[in-house]
């Protein structure tokens, strides 16, 4: 049984409703699934899971948001996403995307191993996004 922790920051619930959907589907194939917004979030949480998903929304100039997951962010980086089994996701309103482009290099250039295909939707899910992620928390939760 894979532990997984889902950890995320959200403004508007988009990315909230993603995390939870996630969720679901791993629970749904017998994961154990811890959901943490990331102002409840420790590292540990990183650490002691078998897959560390991340997710965080499209903010300004296509960045994470700062006051909370950035900081998060900047904690992992000095070593502690080496090896770790990595997914991303996150909401967005206008761009194309460059936001999880860049978070995907720094997790990889930090030795964060990405196991799946980074998930990013245009606003609010809608039924067929949130079956996308319900999907996606059914393969994480067999990787």
């Amino acid at each position: 049984m894979q532990k997984i922790s889902i950890i995320y920051w959200s403004g508007t619930g988009n990315t909230e409703i993603m995390a939870e959907s996630i969720a679901e589907g791993a629970k749904s194939e017998g994961a154990e699934v811890k959901v943490l917004n990331v102002d409840e979030a420790a590292l540990e949480d990183v650490f002691d899971a078998d897959i560390a998903v991340l997710g965080c929304p499209s903010m300004g100039a296509e960045n994470l948001e700062e006051g909370e997951m950035e900081p998060f962010m900047e904690s992992l980086e000095d070593g502690g996403l080496k090896g770790k089994k990595i997914v991303l996701f996150g909401s967005y309103d206008w761009g194309d995307g460059q936001w999880m482009k860049d978070w995907e290099d720094r997790v990889t250039d930090c030795g964060g191993n990405i196991i799946e295909t980074s998930l990013i939707i245009n606003l609010t899910p809608e039924d067929d996004e949130i079956e996308n992620c319900k999907e996606l928390g059914r393969k994480i939760a067999k990787a």
